[in-house]
């Protein structure tokens, strides 16, 4: 028994250090396509264990460059697709070009979007109070069939989060949407992976509030464009400094990427 334990334990680690990934500034990131990256999910749903799921954007890699926690957080993900385009071009500044942009939303809407046929359960975590209540309502209008068994907003204590997670135990949600913003909820699931009664769980960052229609994304012509940032800019010019984090995160991967793969 021992040993077959060991077996598995180096044949799980081979198949980590297998992964057709690319290191950018010190993240791993995943060659997939948004199907790729789909079925990898319905894959994980069939092991009787927790996958983290991460979608890395170039604020969230520069904030793990600077922060090794965070850094390890990520690279322990079961998956990590590159959420904002800037990650793709780092990609192809280091030469090797990921196949395209993942976005979080995307590959969420895509789960979705089969859920009902599948009959996978699903849990909402996340946004303000009452938030997930309403993205709930909002995709049970969307999606009929979909089973949304639990919800909980984003507000919580250490010891709500017990009586939280007690209750995601006994509903045994096969999917967690964990909607916390960045690092928050990277931390969050990395570090209950253990306590969770759950195969998949997703760090989606604010795809809640698109869901409850409390927001909306860019159109489509900015996202094909890879522009959603520009777009964000338009809505919202206070998050300036937020957006100057794409030209230093463009220098730093010129500047360090290489040093850092």
């Amino acid at each position: 028994m021992v040993i077959l334990l060991m077996v598995k334990k180096l044949l799980r680690e081979m198949g980590e250090n297998m992964r057709d990934s690319i290191d950018i500034l010190g993240t791993r990131i995943d060659f997939v396509t948004l199907a790729e990256a789909e079925q990898k999910v319905w894959n994980f749903l069939k092991e009787d264990k927790l996958h983290m799921v991460f979608t890395p954007n170039s604020e969230m890699i520069m904030a793990a460059l600077k922060d090794d926690d965070l850094k390890k957080v990520l690279n322990a993900g079961d998956l990590n697709t590159a959420d904002g385009i800037g990650v793709v071009y780092a990609s192809k500044i280091l030469g090797k070009p990921l196949k395209e942009r993942v976005a979080g939303f995307d590959l969420a809407k895509r789960i979705l979007a089969k859920l009902p046929q599948k009959k996978y359960t699903l849990y909402l975590l996340g946004g303000i109070p009452g938030i997930a209540e309403t993205a709930k309502e909002k995709l049970q209008q969307e999606y009929p069939g979909i089973q949304i068994i639990g919800t909980h907003d984003g507000y919580f204590d250490e010891k709500e989060e017990q009586r939280m997670i007690e209750e995601i135990n006994k509903l045994k949600p096969d999917i967690i949407f964990v909607c916390l913003g960045m690092s928050k909820q990277e931390r969050w699931i990395y570090n209950n992976r253990n306590k969770l009664n759950a195969r998949v769980c997703m760090g989606i960052g604010g795809s809640l509030d698109v869901f409850a229609g409390k927001a909306q994304r860019a159109p489509e012509v900015f996202q094909k464009l890879g522009l959603e940032w520009f777009y964000r800019l338009i809505k919202e010019p206070w998050r300036y400094k937020r957006m100057m984090a794409l030209p230093k995160f463009a220098v730093t991967v010129m500047l360090k990427g290489k040093r850092c793969r």
